[in-house]
């Protein structure tokens, strides 16, 4: 392959093809998805650091959760919204590279997270005991310091590949945002040590996670399988099921972008649009709403939230 003579400066991201005429009343449906996502993600935030009793790892682990969450919110939405309100397309490619450290790196460190949370729910299933000796606060915090380690260093190499490669063809990516796989595929150049790379730090990550959070459910499902009654089974698994649905939507859209990027070239370009973005937006959406309708400390937390907000509203009109 012939080195290029020049390289582009901007990359060009695309919003729904074939709906560009309607590309501006749906961001609408986004912008109240991200609303949502940043009012549910603070409101764990706020009531976890906020509420002394709920210092405790589990809760500890869905705040880190949360705060992963607002963060790739943020890297991503605006732009999005940009994109498909003001036609914004060009992104420099140094602050396309910026974003796409920050996605795969967020999305690492929050396959750490949920990892980690399977790991607390198998101690306080299957050695209840043990549980407040090996799960402490301070070895919580330590968790959370190497979750970010561990996100950050396997997923920095990948803007130092991308940056050695020239753009000389087409700029234009096939999402509303930049992800390795993306741009790797517009390179001029050889990208075998992009694809090996790459394929090595989603299997050494997401994937011995995956394995790893599997293996603990084994592990409590052969647990609460031999508890004695009925409702002493329901119990211990109904602490698992918040746990259950944010892997869920995590890993499910994960895996169905994974798919998309490697076989599904024939695919009208819709689709990968719309796999991006499911992937990228449903867990921040959907993570605070499973936890504050399955878990009674933050269900209780937030409805006297609400209460304290009603009750300042109908004082304030009483008094006017």
């Amino acid at each position: 392959m012939n080195p290029c003579n020049f390289t582009h400066t901007t990359f060009i991201l695309i919003g729904l093809p074939g709906l560009e005429a309607a590309q501006f009343w749906i961001a609408f449906p986004l912008l109240s998805m991200y609303v949502i996502a940043m009012l549910g993600n603070c409101t764990v935030v706020f009531i976890v650091r906020t509420e002394h009793s709920l210092h405790a790892p589990m809760y500890l682990f869905l705040c880190m959760l949360a705060a992963i969450d607002l963060a790739l919110s943020t890297f991503t939405m605006p732009k999005i919204l940009a994109l498909f309100w003001f036609n914004s397309q060009e992104i420099a490619f140094d602050l396309c590279l910026t974003q796409m450290f920050f996605i795969h790196a967020l999305s690492a460190i929050e396959s750490t997270i949920l990892l980690a949370m399977a790991f607390d729910r198998y101690v306080a299933i299957c050695h209840p005991l043990r549980h407040g000796a090996v799960l402490t606060n301070t070895f919580t915090a330590r968790i959370g310091m190497v979750a970010v380690v561990r996100g950050s260093l396997f997923f920095l190499p990948l803007p130092l590949l991308i940056k050695r490669l020239h753009f000389c063809g087409s700029n234009t990516l096939t999402h509303s945002y930049c992800v390795h796989q993306d741009m790797m595929k517009l390179a001029y150049a050889d990208t075998m040590p992009n694809v090996v790379y790459g394929l090595t730090a989603i299997l050494l990550v997401m994937g011995v996670d995956v394995v790893l959070i599997s293996l603990s459910y084994f592990l409590i499902i052969r647990t609460v399988l031999r508890l004695p009654s009925r409702a002493e089974r329901a119990k211990a698994f109904g602490t698992c099921v918040s746990h259950i649905g944010v892997v869920l939507a995590f890993y499910v859209p994960l895996i169905g972008l994974s798919v998309v990027h490697r076989f599904g070239n024939s695919l009208n370009p819709i689709v990968h649009v719309l796999m991006g973005n499911v992937y990228l937006m449903l867990p921040p959406v959907i993570n605070p709403l499973i936890y504050a309708a399955k878990t009674k400390q933050i269900r209780s937390r937030v409805q006297a939230m609400f209460k304290i907000i009603c009750g300042k509203e109908v004082q304030v009109v009483s008094n006017s």
